[in-house]
């Protein structure tokens, strides 16, 4: 396995004249700061444990970050630090033939905190926006490269601990490592234990409550890719329903926006108002025969054929396998314009290919043209190191008292916001609890119009990133990680959460709305239409 040394270069950095407001308590401040660090790094010493580099590190360093080894495919060049801190980088070997690139920034004011970030789709790439972010709140916080460089699947290649790595070692290895240094650095130990990730890094946060329930004390989890090997065949279902570019199909981008100006037509007042947002897609009985093209123009450009209505059909219908048993459900309503794009493309899903690739078949050539039912029941079987992540009782981390918030973008373009309620309510079913008793631990919120993980035309800006904090201070109803901490400190536990949306999603020209959003399994209701942007138009019902 090759070291990873980062390239660092400490660039200038011309700061806003308002920075971004980071508020926290400081339950500790480190004397000399630099050269605690530098001498941090000649003594701190660990097994399995080999640094690469320690450095203090400058609020407003702007961090240029290795680009070699794959590491430039996750786009992430270099990293704006906002407070002073020392930054560790190691390689912790998981076994004979694998490892993780850890990093730890460790915050010269500390909170007492630990925070554990995670990872996104196939990748292993470092979350290094996460780092900043959750820094900035005093948090002495970790992210690994989920033991493999870059966005490809082909490092699990013969290989099943590269995949346990990707599984749950990373994160895991990650925060027994990074408590320790913690400890080593602050000369205390941390008073409490947070985790805040999304899609892959929203299964990692249940892997971790399922297998690991002492690891944290605190966890937000978007848009979880939990049942992962069979969300991983549903992602790549969606060639066999659309068919190829030349089939007749298959829906151009054009098409696919007409199917989403329709859904909107049929279902957007389902919830008071017509504001191009679905509160709740499910509630949507949706008709694509309404498209249908009429007999005179049978080909028009603002209607669909025969075969097109049945693609959508295809599209919004749940996935089942040879056994007649449910394998992913149906995609939500709401993401037609960016799934144009990314499932509905006509191509094979490069996740999928990676995954069945090298970690199911261990066979480069397989291609998700060919994707089979009996792939899919196959690669279900397989189960690499438990991945599914399909656990439905979790006492353990309920019984110490852990707390964990869940949300789903209504409008995710990559893991249909179906699937969460359906984890949430197998959870309820297996621990045979109420909603009333799954509050005490286990609280969901359906963000409506975010996309994956963020974006989109709802009000999306929950305090998952650092991407609203130029608007306003941050308090624990309109940001989420700083909600899980006062539920775990505090016992405040959220009935909504407030969302921001910024007109054309740039801080600097002003808020459009703000909407809070309801936990599962209430839904928002518009009862005052005329003033909808306001966050008192909605109640929960």
């Amino acid at each position: 396995m090759k070291v990873l040394t980062p390239l660092v270069f400490a660039l200038p950095l011309t700061l806003a004249s308002h920075p971004p407001p980071y508020p926290h308590d400081h339950d500790h401040t480190v004397s000399h700061p630099e050269a605690a660090c530098a001498h941090f790094g000649k003594s701190f010493r660990a097994p399995n444990v080999q640094v690469n580099l320690v450095q203090y590190v400058a609020a407003g360093t702007n961090l240029s970050l290795e680009q070699g080894y794959n590491i430039s495919t996750c786009t992430r060049p270099s990293q704006v630090v906002p407070v002073d801190l020392c930054r560790m980088v190691m390689n912790v070997a998981t076994s004979n033939r694998s490892g993780i690139t850890l990093e730890a920034w460790l915050p010269t004011s500390w909170s007492g905190r630990f925070l554990s970030t995670g990872n996104g789709g196939l990748s292993g790439c470092i979350q290094y926006e996460d780092l900043a972010y959750t820094a900035g709140f005093g948090f002495a916080t970790v992210g690994a490269n989920n033991g493999h460089n870059g966005t490809s699947g082909l490092p699990f290649l013969n290989n099943p601990d590269v995949v346990a790595d990707f599984a749950y070692r990373s994160v895991h290895t990650g925060v027994l490592i990074g408590k320790q240094i913690t400890k080593a650095y602050y000369g205390q130990a941390h008073k409490k234990s947070y985790y805040l990730g999304c899609s892959t890094g929203g299964r990692q946060a249940f892997k971790e409550i399922q297998d690991f329930p002492g690891d944290f004390d605190g966890i937000v989890a978007g848009a979880p890719a939990v049942a992962f090997n069979n969300l991983s065949s549903w992602s790549g279902s969606f060639l066999l329903k659309t068919g190829t570019p030349n089939s007749p199909t298959f829906l151009t981008p054009a098409k696919w926006a007409l199917v989403h100006g329709d859904i909107l037509k049929q279902c957007d007042t389902l919830d008071g108002v017509a504001d191009g947002i679905l509160e709740d897609p499910e509630l949507c009985p949706y008709r694509p025969e309404n498209l249908l093209c009429p007999s005179t123009t049978p080909n028009g450009t603002t209607c669909l054929t025969s075969p097109q209505v049945q693609t959508v059909r295809k599209v919004f219908t749940d996935l089942y396998g040879s056994d007649g048993q449910i394998v992913f459900p149906r995609m939500n309503y709401g993401s037609e314009i960016p799934d144009s794009h990314i499932y509905y493309n006509g191509i094979p899903f490069s996740y999928t290919e990676d995954w069945y690739r090298y970690a199911i078949y261990n066979d480069p050539s397989w291609s998700a043209a060919n994707l089979s039912l009996a792939d899919i029941s196959y690669a279900h079987a397989k189960n690499p190191s438990n991945i599914e992540t399909w656990e439905g009782d979790l006492s353990a981390f309920k019984n110490r008292g852990g707390k964990v918030i869940q949300y789903h973008g209504q409008a995710d373009s990559i893991i249909t916001s179906t699937n969460s309620p359906r984890y949430y309510n197998f959870v309820a079913d297996t621990m045979s609890l109420p909603s009333s008793e799954m509050d005490s631990f286990y609280r969901f919120f359906r963000i409506s119009g975010m996309d994956h993980c963020s974006g989109g035309v709802g009000a999306w800006g929950i305090g998952q990133n650092a991407a609203v904090l130029a608007g306003e201070t941050q308090t624990p109803q309109n940001n989420l990680l700083l909600r899980i901490v006062d539920w775990v400190e505090n016992g405040q536990g959220p009935e909504t959460v407030r969302g921001v949306k910024y007109v054309n999603d740039t801080v600097s020209l002003g808020k459009d709305f703000e909407r809070d959003h309801c936990k599962y399994p209430l839904r928002n209701t518009c009862v005052d239409p005329a003033n909808y942007k306001q966050p008192a138009a909605w109640k929960c019902v």
